[in-house]
């Protein structure tokens, strides 16, 4: 037997290496439905939180304990069940396909390290339980769709617009559009809620203000979904119906969401840059 023959025997034998097929089986077929669904907002935050997960397993990746059970073994090969049924039975289900990668890491972290060792990944859980968990919970529970209409009728009001709101409809005197689930904003608001959780794992700065940091993503959320649809409403009006369906199903609406994604991005690097120039000034001062 020679020496490739031997490293790739080990290979085998090793644990980890199947593990990380499992896995990136397991979101292979989530990205495949994502697709499916031509959910491509969903589909490329899943990449950025997929890119922020990997970061954080490979920093940690010699501290990892690998030790599990039969108990936990069977609940990871059941979960993973799970995720293969729900894909042939509910491939359009998007309630079922946000939920798919935090089902997936849990199955493959009770494969790898048991129901004692599920500690070590809580940071790459957490990351994954607000890529969709959030949204599926939001669609469950409540509605934001009346507030969104709302603060887009106010947003033209204000701008000087002859504007009147019933109900969920924002109507100018030429034309108006009805504020529905889809429009909500709900989606942009858990994408930065998220974010926001990632932004303060991977760059930590002080307690007293990381309470801030979600709660500055939700509202910019809302915000600027806010302003999407009073545009929406704008362009009714004015008889633009192309325009109309570009921002509304277009590239346009994820324009507005990686205007929103850059605009958290550069509000938690002043918050870094002032924990810089505080640490800088605390060394000097001592």
């Amino acid at each position: 037997m020679n020496i490739n023959e031997i490293a790739s025997l080990k290979l085998l034998k090793d644990n980890r290496y199947w593990l990380l097929g499992i896995a990136g089986g397991l979101e292979a077929i989530h990205l495949t439905l994502t697709w499916g669904i031509e959910d491509f907002g969903h589909l490329g935050m899943s990449v950025l939180f997929l890119m922020a997960l990997g970061s954080l397993i490979s920093d940690k990746r010699n501290n990892l304990i690998f030790e599990s059970n039969l108990s936990s073994s069977l609940t990871g090969v059941l979960l993973i069940g799970l995720v293969l049924w729900g894909s042939i039975a509910f491939p359009e289900e998007r309630n079922f396909i946000y939920v798919v990668p935090i089902i997936s890491a849990l199955s493959v972290s009770f494969l790898a390290s048991g129901f004692k060792g599920l500690k070590q990944y809580w940071q790459e859980l957490t990351i994954l339980f607000f890529l969709g968990v959030p949204i599926v919970i939001s669609s469950l529970l409540f509605d934001i769709s009346p507030l969104t209409a709302k603060f887009s009728a106010f947003l033209l009001h204000y701008l000087g617009f002859n504007v009147s709101l019933n109900g969920m409809n924002i109507n100018l005197p030429t034309g108006g559009v009805e504020v529905y689930y889809g429009c909500s904003g709900i989606e942009t608001m858990t994408y930065l809620l998220g974010l926001s959780v990632i932004a303060l794992f991977m760059f930590p700065i002080s307690r007293q203000k990381q309470p801030f940091v979600p709660i500055v993503g939700v509202t910019l959320g809302f915000i600027i979904n806010a302003i999407r649809v009073a545009i929406m409403a704008i362009l009714v009006a004015s008889g633009e119906k192309e325009a109309f369906h570009y921002w509304h199903e277009g590239n346009g609406s994820r324009m507005f969401v990686v205007l929103a994604v850059l605009i958290f991005g550069s509000f938690y690097w002043l918050l870094l840059q002032q924990e810089e120039k505080a640490q800088i000034n605390n060394s000097s001062q001592s």
